[in-house]
């Protein structure tokens, strides 16, 4: 790799580290090329990516971005997943660790808040955007229905009661 190829790199690691909602960071050691390609779709189907970079450009990616504590977590064969939601690559990398024993999440970053491997479980197991969205809409939504619910009793009510007149005068 040459200089202008490891300055892009560079660059483009920066780029991730600065717009990306949550970073990341795995050792994968022993894993198989078919493993990480079913890492990187998961990643995908999500909105995310999955990058293995030199540690050394990764660190001096850091520089001047919001995880820039997070250089201390690039050590041996490091993997990088991110994604712009701030829970997905988290989820993602929690479940793909629970079933793959040779992918261990050494920790990672949400803005400049840099966690450790129990922090990001903790980031995973907070619902995602979407979800967060229809729990909006669906308390939102409460009160209307209930308001509505309300506006139409009086008038079932009503005829109810002419039901029931009616009935008593024709028997």
């Amino acid at each position: 790799m040459d200089r202008a190829q490891k300055a892009q790199v560079v660059e483009e690691l920066g780029q991730v580290f600065a717009s990306s909602g949550v970073v990341v960071v795995a050792r994968y050691t022993g894993m198989t090329v078919a493993q990480m390609q079913d890492l990187r779709a998961k990643m995908r189907e999500v909105g995310g990516a999955v990058r293995v970079a030199k540690n050394t450009l990764a660190k001096i990616a850091l520089g001047g971005t919001p995880p820039e504590k997070m250089g201390s977590l690039l050590a041996g064969m490091t993997v990088l997943a991110y994604s712009e939601d701030p829970v997905a690559a988290a989820k993602v990398c929690e479940a793909y660790a629970k079933g793959n024993d040779k992918f261990v999440i050494l920790g990672g970053a949400m803005g400049s808040e840099v966690l450790d491997p129990a922090g990001v479980k903790a980031v995973a197991s907070m619902p995602s955007r979407e979800e967060l969205i229809a729990q909006i809409v669906s308390i939102l939504g409460a009160p209307a229905s209930s308001l509505a619910g309300a506006i139409g009793a009086p008038a079932a009510n009503i005829a109810g009661i002419l039901k029931t007149l009616e009935e008593r005068e024709a028997a």
